[in-house]
């Protein structure tokens, strides 16, 4: 197809993809005043993986209050895009209605249906009774429960992208089809321009909503999109007799399914556990309304199994056996937000399947994101920041998109990781850790240790579950020794850099709310803010030098960190160099790390010598170490940085001197509880990038007075000078130790929902759930609003007792960490 609108020599924004997404960023922009927008389309609108998609509109499921809110969003939206634009969206309320047919999915949708709930969703939990009556032909007697949301239903995919082009268009954007963008100009680290086969078009930001192509532009000009194509498929039956369009949609997870009425048939939609990835070495540029040819070889077993939900689609003809592509990433959330290799380049692909259920709310985010160069949801579960380089590579794409597909009507065990494509980092340490029992877990590519079985043995963790897993008692065991005694935990996949120059104090100091350029030999836990005050990162900065400093965060947080330290060093004398490999990370914790560490090095590590908050290279055996006394876990303790190739000397000195203080390997589990017991902040999990420092709980971490000031510093003192925080984080543990927490559980003060848990754990020391909550009160959250009151937490639909505090409910006076 080619273009009958004159393609424009200059535009403000460049949206490159003319399907759901693509569309509705167009109009979000041009709403929003922003009209000087081109949108691109190579062939014509819906062309790629639009047109095909099955339309449900369904906003129930999620356990991410960004993913529910924008399915709420978007569903508004469709159903009431005609009236603005004259294009009906197809959007039809017939109602949704998720099954639970065994005990741990029923668990799991209560938990989903009770978050929900607090988001908006008018979910209903129903009988197996009042399912069949609202979808007849299908069979009920293995359905424990029905999850009924009345105001979902389905959408027509099509119309609805028409609808907002058209709506777009009627606020001066400008759509042009049958033009293919080629690549993307930059000058500066920044766009200028988008080349295409008919011209040049100069801009100042770029939105890359390409879907299934996102990854191949992206590599065009540097920018890293991991996501691959799979295979998707559904089933159209011929007529049925009595089918009704007035009929919920149903998904049946257990069964691979998803059905609707579909021209008086039944469709019957598939997410099959083990999927076949579709032209991992490159997808077609002419690729237009793609079908592909089904596997019925493959797809057998598992349509047989969607096919016995409503027996009778087994017993007429199948009108259509559809198959086509669909893109995916590595952990099946979306590819969004501005590239860390090039500033105004957004991109906004790799739906999962949820494009269109979630695309008017998407388009929205990034416009509002584009426009005010901040994002005003929680991003930090699909920043495009968290995918790494390696995740693009054509084996690991191959590899794990088998898995990602599957994931999506998997039941969402709170202690699941991914199975495929693993391996592919390994800590210098990792065969040693092997030795010892470690369960491993996929910690962003990393081969992390969850838990130990012991010297010799072979981790089993057992069936997953909602309850109490198999390793429990391994888990308290290394908590316990931590509190106890001392265990060595190995944290090699920890963020590092190295920043030096005569600039890097100022820079740093800059970027960070407390203050880092003070002494050297002193590390720093603090913040770093955007200038509206939210979080931006959580981490360390220690001094080393006047010119030198080490900077330290988490795995996930990696390119979003390192991004952040390159725009900010770019114009000073600051040069920051990525150590993550250089070293490996051995934290050696709990009340008797001191004696034990005393034994291997000449350093005085007494309090008066070497007190908290201390860096200082030591000598530990015949490696150098950078030491510092700090702790995530709530005890006395160290981290120990170790050049990697002495990394396993150090271990071997540190195990073989163990034995005599009790030592112990802890793993990742151990961390989650003891920092969880001290109510330490994980960003990304407990706090994120829609928190101010004050409402985290972090104003302690701030020096509001420092000279010079820092990002954010306004907003903060603004925030402070308002009065009482009536938003704060708090800790809630459970008073009865059985009932378990994992996250979104809704907590009830004196019968009242105000917030729920963000992240959660079990607290083996102080015998019970634990979790940390933002509550939200419309009233000063003092102590006394804490202590004068009923506090529950819904775990499941039942309403748990539980306390509240703002102090950590362990050790409150730092005393264990200072001793």
């Amino acid at each position: 197809m080619s273009t009958t609108v004159p393609l424009p020599d200059r535009a403000r924004v460049v949206v490159i993809g003319g399907g759901i997404i693509g569309t509705s960023v167009a109009y979000h922009l041009a709403h929003a005043g922003w009209r000087d927008v081109v949108l691109l389309e190579r062939d014509q609108l819906t062309s790629g993986t639009t047109w095909h998609a099955a339309g449900l509109m369904v906003t129930f499921g999620s356990l991410s209050e960004t993913s529910t809110s924008m399915r709420q969003y978007t569903r508004d939206l469709y159903a009431n895009l005609e009236a603005e634009t004259g294009l009906a969206t197809g959007f039809k309320p017939v109602g949704f209605i998720e099954l639970a047919c065994d005990p741990d999915r029923l668990e799991e949708y209560r938990r989903v249906s009770a978050f929900n709930r607090q988001c908006g969703v008018d979910v209903h939990e129903i009988s197996a009774r009042e399912v069949a009556d609202m979808f007849p032909i299908a069979r009920t007697d293995d359905v424990l429960a029905g999850f009924y949301v009345p105001g979902d239903g389905r959408v027509n995919p099509v119309d609805a992208t028409m609808s907002l082009a058209k709506g777009a268009r009627m606020q001066g954007a400008t759509i042009v089809q049958g033009v293919s963008a080629t690549d993307v100009l930059s000058e500066g680290g920044r766009v200028t321009g988008v080349v295409t086969d008919k011209g040049t078009i100069e801009c100042e930001y770029v939105v890359n909503c390409t879907g299934m192509w996102a990854r191949q532009l992206g590599e065009r000009h540097g920018v890293n999109v991991p996501l691959q194509a799979a295979e998707h498929y559904y089933l159209i039956t011929e007529q049925i007799e009595g089918m009704n369009g007035s009929w919920p949609v149903i998904e049946d997870p257990a069964n691979y399914g998803y059905y609707r009425e579909e021209v008086g048939g039944l469709m019957i939609g598939l997410f099959e556990p083990v999927c076949a990835p579709w032209k991992v070495d490159g997808i077609p540029g002419d690729s237009s309304f793609t079908s592909l040819q089904p596997d019925w070889d493959r797809m057998g077993p598992y349509l047989e199994r969607a096919m016995s939900r409503v027996p009778i689609s087994s017993e007429i003809g199948i009108h259509t056996f559809f198959c086509g592509p669909e893109s995916f990433t590595p952990d099946l959330s979306p590819v969004v937000g501005e590239a860390p290799e090039l500033r105004n380049y957004f991109v906004c692909a790799g739906l999962n399947s949820i494009g269109i259920l979630t695309g008017g709310g998407l388009g929205r985010v990034v416009a509002n994101w584009v426009m005010t160069g901040q994002p005003d949801v929680d991003v930090t579960g699909f920043h495009i920041d968290r995918l790494q380089r390696y995740q693009s590579n054509p084996e690991y794409r191959r590899t794990r998109t088998v898995e990602s597909l599957g994931m999506v009507y998997a039941c969402h065990y709170p202690n699941r990781s991914m199975k495929t494509a693993r391996g592919a980092k390994r800590s210098p340490l990792h065969d040693r850790l092997a030795a010892e029992g470690a369960y491993f877990k996929d910690v962003s590519g990393w081969e992390g240790a969850d838990w130990y079985a012991g010297r010799g043995e072979t981790a089993d963790p057992g069936e997953l579950t909602w309850r109490r897993p198999a390793f429990w008692p391994q888990w308290e065991a290394e908590h316990r020794a931590c509190r106890e005694g001392v265990i060595v935990m190995d944290m090699s996949f920890m963020s590092k850099f190295r920043v030096q120059g005569r600039d890097a104090g100022t820079v740093l100091d800059r970027l960070s709310a407390n203050a880092v350029n003070t002494e050297a030999g002193v590390i720093t836990y603090t913040q770093w803010l955007n200038e509206a005050g939210t979080l931006e990162a959580d981490l360390t900065v220690t001094k080393l030098g006047d010119d030198e400093f080490f900077v330290v965060a988490t795995d996930t947080a990696h390119r979003h960190v390192e991004t952040r330290l390159h725009r900010h060093a770019e114009p000073h004398h600051a040069f920051v160099t990525d150590v993550t490999s250089g070293f490996a990370q051995i934290n050696v914790q709990g009340p008797r790390s001191r004696d034990l560490l005393q034994t291997l090095t000449t350093a005085d590590l007494s309090n008066e010598a070497f007190p908290f908050r201390t860096a200082r290279e030591i000598d530990l055996g015949f490696a150098r170490v950078l030491c510092v006394r700090i702790t995530y876990l709530g005890e006395l303790g160290y981290e120990l940085y170790v050049p990697t190739e002495q990394a396993v000397h150090v271990y071997e000195r540190i195990t073989a001197a163990g034995p005599a203080f009790g030592l112990r390997h802890a793993g990742l589990k151990a961390l989650a509880s003891l920092r969880m017991e001290k109510g330490y902040r994980d960003y990304g999990h407990d706090i994120d990038n829609t928190d101010g420092v004050l409402e985290a709980g972090l104003g302690f971490a701030v020096a509001h007075d420092k000279p010079g000031g820092f990002i954010g510093r306004d907003a903060v003192a603004a925030r402070k000078a308002a009065g009482p925080l009536t938003r704060r984080i708090v800790q809630v543990q459970l008073t009865d130790p059985e009932p378990l927490m994992f996250h979104a559980e809704v907590v009830h003060r004196n019968g009242v929902p105000v917030g729920y848990i963000r992240a959660a754990s079990y607290g083996h020391t102080l015998g019970g759930a634990i979790g940390l909550a933002m509550i939200e009160a419309g009233e000063p959250v003092t102590k006394a609003y804490l202590a004068d009151a009923t506090w529950t937490v819904d775990v499941a639909g039942t309403h748990q007792p539980a306390i509240a505090s703002m102090s950590p409910l362990y050790d409150p006076t730092n005393a264990r960490i200072r001793s």
